[in-house]
């Protein structure tokens, strides 16, 4: 017998039966407080199912970012939540569902998507490909910073969201692929799922350079997030985290993929682990290409090729001049002409490129960029180097 599917927003009314689809899939409790949180939280318009015969058989959050990238803000559709009752698994519901979003997200003029893998192979067959990483670290007590006493100081405050937001944004900008928050985000993803202390810290001229979130419980300090923006201010908040010295067994948090703590430590000997974290996918090779900001300095024609075999308006090849401020003019175009320098990628390694998670160095030695050394070079030059990072999750 033929099924009827039928992919389309999730209502108010299928709210609940969406939220008891993810607690059997992620292996939650659905309290009463969670439900009532998520029902204030859902929003139909982000919320798509794919419906068999009538009956909700799997469904997928896009939210509605805007990411950092080369220090521009970017729109971006966030994919959370992909669940599939296990009597419609392996039915192909997951790649509608993501073919869908595609047009939606591209539709909105997000051009850019990220998604936190259950496997990242899976995803891979979509067009995501890695594109960040985060540095996980565990500190004895004794291998905490022995750092003197640093200018400024430390102030202990509530959750003075503005306050916070203005020096997470001025760090969160130096990064690719970090999230511009609002307040709602601020309350109920960061304040709303952790508990703990935030301390602010003032530097010599007075100014908010840097802050602490963290909680002791059990004799472990957990930092939730550690931002700053000079080393001063990195000393200074690393001093007063080791001030906690007398009511802890260790510390533990998260960092950038290239933080240096070991190197300022005494005994470097940390216990310390890298974790592959999030996926990344250009939407819309044109509008992304076009908003991308290359580097300045001389103009510079290239034709690439683009492999995306799960959205056609990406698929083939693309006419891409910048100018000397760094502005890209991308033309679609049906054939590469001999005359012209040429790049050709798949989908993946374009984003694992511009989001600068690997250089086009690398990506051409193992193979996943084609084009002549002169190419490379030409790529290396107006792609400029940033750390990707993502602090925090959905």
């Amino acid at each position: 017998m033929n099924q009827q599917l039928e992919i389309r927003n999730i209502p108010n009314v299928h709210f609940m039966d969406s939220l008891q689809m993810s607690a059997f899939a992620f292996q939650y409790e659905l309290t009463p407080e969670k439900v009532e949180k998520w029902m204030t939280l859902l929003d139909s318009n982000q919320m798509w199912g794919a419906y068999v015969d009538d009956t909700l058989a799997a469904k997928m959050t896009i939210f509605d970012f805007q990411t950092w990238i080369q220090g521009k803000a970017f729109d971006m559709g966030g994919i959370a939540g992909v669940v599939t009752w296990p009597e419609y698994r392996r039915g192909g519901l997951v790649a509608k569902l993501l073919s869908h979003g595609l047009r939606v997200m591209r539709e909105k003029g997000q051009t850019v998507s990220f998604l936190h893998p259950f496997q990242f192979s899976f995803y891979r067959k979509y067009g995501w490909e890695t594109y960040a990483e985060y540095k996980s670290y565990e500190i004895s007590v004794q291998q905490l910073p022995k750092l003197g006493p640093q200018p400024g100081r430390i102030v202990r405050t509530g959750h003075d969201i503005k306050l916070l937001n203005g020096i997470y944004e001025a760090y969160a900008s130096r990064y690719n692929g970090t999230l511009i928050r609002n307040e709602s985000w601020w309350q109920h993803r960061i304040f709303g799922n952790t508990q703990g202390t935030v301390a602010v810290y003032y530097d010599a001229e007075n100014q908010p350079a840097g802050y602490v979130y963290y909680q002791v419980k059990d004799n472990i300090l957990k930092v939730h997030e550690l931002v700053y923006l000079h080393h001063g201010a990195c000393l200074a908040l690393w001093r007063f985290l080791a001030d906690h010295d007398s009511m802890l067994e260790k510390l533990v948090m998260k960092a950038p993929a290239d933080d240096r703590l070991p190197f300022l430590l005494g005994n470097p000997r940390i216990k310390q682990e890298i974790v592959p974290y999030f996926m990344a996918r250009i939407v819309d090779v044109a509008g992304f290409l076009t908003k991308y900001p290359f580097a300045s300095g001389a103009e510079w024609s290239l034709q690439l090729e683009v492999k995306d075999e799960q959205a056609e308006w990406n698929n083939g090849w693309f006419l891409l001049q910048v100018d000397e401020s760094g502005t890209a003019r991308v033309t679609p175009v049906a054939d590469a002409s001999p005359e012209l320098p040429s790049a050709s990628c798949t989908i993946q390694t374009l984003a694992a490129m511009l989001t600068g998670y690997q250089r086009p160095s690398f990506l051409m030695d193992i193979g996943r960029l084609t084009g002549t050394t002169e190419v490379c070079e030409s790529l290396e030059r107006l792609i400029p180097s940033r750390q990707t990072y993502l602090p925090d999750f959905f």
